[in-house]
């Protein structure tokens, strides 16, 4: 398997990606999903300029990863407290 074949570490700082479950009413499957909560991810600290500049959000996004569908794309986040509190062991 090579280094970006393991779809549990995440793309943009090679950080392993902790399990998640999503909120009831998200519209994700329930089951658990794989997010990037390294707060020096480049994708996410850039996220907050970009989401600034383009849509003057004060939000950023953090990279997710769906084992059920194999879906990866970003997860809003406003702090970067948020959704800390769906972390599964």
């Amino acid at each position: 398997m090579g280094v970006n074949d393991n779809k549990t570490m995440c793309p943009h700082c090679n950080t392993p990606m902790l399990k998640w479950l999503p909120p009831e009413d998200s519209g994700w499957d329930p089951a658990h999903q794989y997010v990037c909560f390294n707060d020096d991810c480049p994708y996410y600290v850039k996220g907050w300029a970009w989401m600034k500049q383009k849509y003057n959000q004060k939000v950023s996004y953090r990279h997710r990863y769906d084992p059920q569908t194999g879906e990866e794309g970003p997860l809003a986040t406003k702090s970067p407290e948020a959704h800390r509190d769906r972390i599964v062991e």
